[in-house]
Parts: structure tokens; C-alpha cells; sequence
């Protein structure tokens, strides 16, 4: 099983849970030329990461690759403890950081690619800034009283704490959010967290 990730990126939750599924797998940390290599537009012709590869199998997107990964090692239990229930509350906050939190991040990241104009690309900053307040503060309701997003360990977990890696360094004020400082700091200290920082390079604070 091989993951292509870009360091930092989405991809890094992915590689997370690869490590707390005591997976067997290599890695690649892709660059800007990887993504526009030929070899690597016949994984994924969007030229995107995440890419999974487990044999002849080629898997993109960042959900489906997170569901896969917990689906094929069932006792990591990073989808709860086989109910339907517990399955469903941790694909519905999986969704839930996937769908409104990463969104909100891209027309910061990505500005640019909706407009050239500085003032609707500062307008969309700033839009997106007060929107992620509303959906952290909504997490940190969520995370009263539990270590974990979905009220246990799950997939949904690493793709989180990816965003809240993304809201330090672009110097978002979560400072006020208890129960997300607390998961983060958890989070930081992981082994799985270290091991896949340690292996894209990257640096925790």
C-alpha cells in the first residue's frame, strides 16, 4: 500500500491513520512537479493528492481514501465499534470538517482562483476567517466533555486537527476554544501524529 501525500496537506490526515491502523505502507511527499507528472496523472488525472494505491486498486479523495482505510483495518475502530450508529457519527463529523470546515480554508488558500480582483480575494478572506469562527465554535461545543470529535477515536479525528495545523499558521484566533486547544495539544503528542510529521518533514509546534 503506497499513500501520496503532500506535506502538511489534507493528505497528512490520511497518512495519520494509515500509522493508527498499524498499516503496512509506504509514503511519497509529492511536489508541485510530482502533481504534473504523467506517471502521476495516471493515478489521478486532476492531478491531486490524496492518492492511495493498495495493489491494482488507485483511490483519490480525502474522504473516501479515510473511510477506506478504517473499512479495511476494522480493528483500528477508527469508525466506532461496528454499529451503525457509532459509523454514522463518525462519517457525519468526517463530513462535516470535509465539506464546511476545508472549504472555508480553500477560498483562503486559493483566493486567486476566483478572482483577480484584491478586494473580492481580501472580501473572501475575511468572509471565510468569520465563518470557520462559527463552525470551531460549533466543534468546541461538540468536544465539551469528550477527547475526541465524535465522542471516540475516529477517522474524523486527523483530518480535524490537519485544519486546526492550517488555522495556527495562518494566525487564526482559536484561542478562546477550550475543548479544541485541549484536543489539539492531545493530538500534537500522538505517535501516529509524530511519526507522520516526522516522515513528511514537517515540524510540530
Amino acid at each position: 500500500m503506497k499513500l501520496y501525500t503532500k506535506p502538511g496537506a489534507c493528505s497528512t490526515a490520511d497518512h495519520i491513520a494509515l500509522h493508527w491502523s498499524r498499516a503496512e505502507f509506504e509514503s511519497e511527499n509529492v511536489t508541485p512537479e510530482t502533481l504534473q507528472d504523467a506517471n502521476f496523472l495516471k493515478l489521478n488525472p486532476s492531478g491531486q493528492i490524496p492518492v492511495l494505491v493498495d495493489g491494482s486498486f488507485v483511490l483519490t479523495q480525502n474522504v473516501a481514501i479515510l473511510t477506506y482505510i478504517a473499512e479495511k483495518f476494522p480493528q483500528s475502530r477508527l469508525l466506532g465499534d461496528g454499529s451503525i450508529l457509532q459509523k454514522a457519527e463518525a462519517l457525519r463529523w468526517l463530513a462535516f470538517v470535509n465539506a464546511d470546515i476545508h472549504p472555508a480554508f480553500s477560498l483562503i488558500f486559493g483566493g486567486k482562483k476566483y478572482s483577480n480582483d484584491p478586494a473580492v480575494i481580501d472580501a473572501l478572506d475575511k468572509g471565510a476567517r468569520a465563518r470557520l469562527q462559527k463552525l470551531y465554535t460549533q466543534a468546541n461545543v461538540q468536544l465539551s466533555g469528550k477527547e475526541w470529535i465524535a465522542g471516540f477515536r475516529s477517522v474524523a479525528d486527523p483530518y480535524l486537527f490537519m485544519t486546526l495545523r492550517w488555522a495556527e499558521l495562518l494566525k487564526i484566533d482559536l484561542s478562546s476554544f477550550e475543548h479544541l486547544n485541549k484536543f489539539y495539544q492531545k493530538m500534537t503528542k500522538d505517535h501516529g501524529v509524530i511519526a507522520a510529521f516526522e516522515a513528511e518533514g514537517l515540524q510540530l509546534s
